[in-house]
């Protein structure tokens, strides 16, 4: 693993020379948030080497260098998710790869079915803590000292600073928020009813099937976090939704204007 992030790294920065402070991994319908950033250098994953290749629908695939205002961004346009086949090693190694390229802020966006009944489809989550129920660890196995501890402190998974300011921010901008806890599981299917009892009785707000692994990663590698979470689809006791991946990614195309401004004002002013 280190010597292939060495490698990767090393070819960014020869392509790029750049410098990112901030990074972003946007999720499902909210890959347009680029468009915000004044663009340098665009380098699709498949000419990156050691990358996967991101295959699902709604993310583009490609790594987004540029500023927003005086900051230096490099954005994840498109995830890879465990449920495509990739081990956690490989979905978490463009985290990995980040940290080296300087990076000391990871801001993590994501579609989820809400289960708490204070929320709605389009509902904006700032995510105060997250549960880990993947059947898989991405920090299992050796420990390379180099990345990080072997046992890490995940009391602060997600920054009380970064949450306070996006909640001021988020006043300030009349984007109404919520906070909530993300549980995470593997995936592809959309959750059953008893799973969305599950979720609810566990203590999560919402559900999905990415950002915990990234999140893990970077806290490993003392990467300050921030999570964002669009509500696309609703899951209670007494109405279910049938819901398909193209209604996600239109629920969360409502949202997104909501999302970029949030993450761009985030950026700019913390």
């Amino acid at each position: 693993m280190w010597n292939q992030v060495q490698e990767t790294v090393s070819f960014i920065k020869g392509k790029t020379n750049f410098a990112p402070e901030y990074g972003v991994i946007l999720g499902s319908g909210l890959g347009s948030f680029t468009d915000d950033i004044l663009i340098e250098y665009i380098l699709p994953y498949g000419e990156i080497p050691n990358f996967p290749v991101s295959t699902v629908q709604g993310h583009k695939g490609a790594l987004v260098f540029g500023t927003i205002g005086d900051k230096k961004v490099v954005a994840m346009q498109g995830r890879f998710h465990y449920y495509e086949g990739y081990s956690m090693q490989e979905v978490t190694f463009p985290v990995r790869v980040m940290k080296f390229l300087g990076v000391e802020k990871l801001i993590v966006s994501n579609a989820s079915g809400g289960v708490n009944p204070n929320y709605e489809v389009g509902s904006v989550v700032i995510l105060e803590d997250h549960i880990n129920m993947m059947p898989e660890h991405p920090l299992r196995g050796k420990n390379d000292e180099r990345f990080g501890p072997r046992f890490v402190n995940m009391s602060e998974p997600y920054s009380k600073n970064m949450i306070i300011k996006a909640k001021e921010l988020a006043q300030k901008l009349n984007i109404k928020v919520h906070e909530g806890i993300y549980l995470g599981l593997q995936g592809p299917t959309f959750e059953t009813l008893a799973e969305y009892k599950m979720v609810k009785i566990l203590g999560a707000d919402c559900v999905g099937m990415s950002t915990v692994p990234e999140v893990i990663v970077a806290r490993h590698m003392n990467i300050e976090c921030f999570g964002l979470s669009v509500i696309t689809d609703m899951g209670n006791e007494e109405n279910i939704e049938t819901v398909s991946h193209d209604e996600v990614l239109q629920a969360a195309k409502k949202a997104e204007p909501h999302v970029r401004s949030l993450i761009k004002e985030l950026i700019l002013n913390y």
